[in-house]
Parts: structure tokens; sequence; C-alpha cells
């Protein structure tokens, strides 16, 4: 698992990261989430050894960043936004470079069963300068898992990816995440929606949310939403609707839709479906309406975001 605590960077005067505390458990995809420069990339190098921090703490599967990052890089597996490759050598070679770096037994194997496990079995002796933008970054995915590390570490795992490889490599992802401890940065933010079991949103160095995807939206609106169609016109339903006690707001959208909203904490749609039947309406279909992590993200991370959010 990843713990951290007050970690901060600063490059002279300027604070990239300021006093973030968070932890990511074992069997857990969280998803690290804000706009650029809000200090994501800075955060991850700390995690991994390739920075330290000005100050703070964060431990890595138990063991410190700082004090003995050894120990730490051998847990982590890091697929940085720019993945550093050799072009010049072949899929299978680079991955058994990366192998022998990290003493693994069984070398060769290893490597066999990272090349199928990102779909690249095919293509082990392709030289790496040959390989298309996607292929590459898988190789980069495959450098990160071969050592089968407890962390997993993402910096936009799926960026130049195909269609058809982002969803591939999307259920890697959500199968490691049943094991391991998954820490993943991306600006697809349906991605995270479909990935992720925690979202954490920073702006300029500080956390400014950390939930569930499905609790952000109640958080934000302080109100369940929900639409309501019903065949032909709807105006008399609109009346009956508003007054249910609990019920804020009602409005006819078309005909035939409707929209009404309720405090959290009490589900008002059963009783709602029941007045719509009883009152000789053709009930058609009641779904709730949730703000997308698109304008969740965009709310938080709004210039003039109010202090308490944060």
């Amino acid at each position: 698992m990843i713990r951290v605590t007050e970690l901060s960077k600063a490059f002279g005067e300027r604070q990239a990261v300021d006093g973030l505390s968070f932890e990511a458990r074992q069997g857990e995809v969280l998803g690290f989430l804000g706009p650029n420069g809000a200090g994501k990339t800075t955060t991850m190098r700390m995690l991994t050894g390739y920075m330290p921090p000005t100050s703070g703490s964060a431990t890595i599967a138990g063991f410190d960043i700082v004090k003995e990052s050894i120990e730490v890089r051998k847990r982590v597996g890091y697929l940085p936004e720019t993945v550093p490759l050799y072009t010049d050598m072949t899929a299978f070679d680079y991955l058994k470079f990366m192998a022998d770096l990290r003493h693994l037994p069984s070398a060769d194997e290893a490597v066999t069963e990272t090349l199928e496990m990102v779909g690249l079995l095919d293509r082990a002796e392709g030289y790496i300068g040959n390989l298309s933008k996607g292929m590459r970054q898988r190789i980069g995915l495959a450098q990160a898992l071969i050592h089968k590390p407890e962390v997993l570490i993402l910096d936009e795992p799926t960026i130049g990816l195909d269609p058809a490889q982002i969803i591939e490599v999307r259920n890697l992802i959500r199968e490691i995440g049943r094991e391991r401890t998954v820490l993943l940065s991306t600006h697809i933010l349906s991605e995270a929606q479909q990935l992720c079991n925690r979202i954490l949103i920073i702006n300029k160095g500080k956390i400014v949310v950390e939930d569930t995807p499905e609790n952000l939206q109640s958080r934000l609106t302080g109100s369940q939403k929900v639409q309501l169609r019903v065949r032909g016109e709807a105006d008399e339903l609109v009346s009956k609707i508003s007054q249910i006690k609990g019920i804020q707001e009602v409005k006819l959208q078309s005909e035939g839709l409707l929209e009404f909203q309720f405090a959290p904490g009490k589900d008002l749609r059963p009783e709602i479906a029941r007045l719509t039947i009883e009152s000789n309406y053709d009930l058609l279909e009641m779904r709730p309406i949730n703000l997308s992590l698109e304008e969740i993200f965009l709310e938080l991370t709004r210039e003039d975001v109010p202090a308490e959010a944060e």
C-alpha cells in the first residue's frame, strides 16, 4: 500500500506539492487527477524515488521512500508519462535487460510472460524503434510489470493507444488492481470513472477532494437528481410530485419528461413511482442524473473554488 503524510516539494519559491496526505490500499485503484501543473507527476516521482521530497514522508509497502529507497524500488512498478526506451533494442532484449537489472530469476520466462500479458508476444523480436507509439507504450507498461510489483504507479498509461488497445490496457489495470495497489494518473476522466475505486483530485499542489466517483456528485450538488419519463402530457403530475415532502424542485423539460431532485439520505423514487402509476400515467423510465466526472473536475479545479472544498 501507499501511505503519504504531509508530502511537499518546492522548486525555489514555487511550491509544486503542498502537504499531501492520502492512502492507497492493496486491491485498490486510486485515480490521481488534476490540471496540468497541479503536482501529479512531481508526487509520483517522489514516491518512486526519482526525486526527494522537501518535507513530509511517505511509505510504499511499509518502506520509507527516502530512508529505504532501494527497498521501495524493488516493490514499485513505474510507468512515466514519457517512457525511456532503447529504440535500437528488440522488445525482448529490452525487457530482458530490465529483468537483469532487477536480478530476476528465470528472466527469459519473466519476459515472455510479461510480453504475453501486454499483448506483444508476437513482436518480441521487433526493434522498438520500428514499433508504433501505442506498442511502445505497452512496452513501457511491460517494464513496469515485469517484476510483479506490489505497487504500480502509472502516469497516463493509455496515452497514444488506439481504442482496442485502450480497452485491453484498462482490463489489465483492472485485473492488476484486484490484488495490488495502483496509483493511476490520467487526463481521460471517463477512464478514471471506469477504473478507479476512489478519486483524488489535486490542484496547485493541494488535495481538493478525495472520494469515490459515486459520492462526488452528491457532495457537489447536495441533492439527488432524477429524470422521469411518462407517456403524454405531464403538467398534472408535476403538480402532484411537487407536493411530496422532501422534493426540492420539479421541472417539466418537455412533453412527458420531468426532472426532480431531493436531498440525499431519503430515496423518494419508490413513492414517486407509485404516485405516477396511481395517477394513471404510463411510467416509461426513471433514472438518476449524475454530474459527469468532467463536470466534477472542472467544478473542483476552477480558480474560485471555495476554501472549504479544499
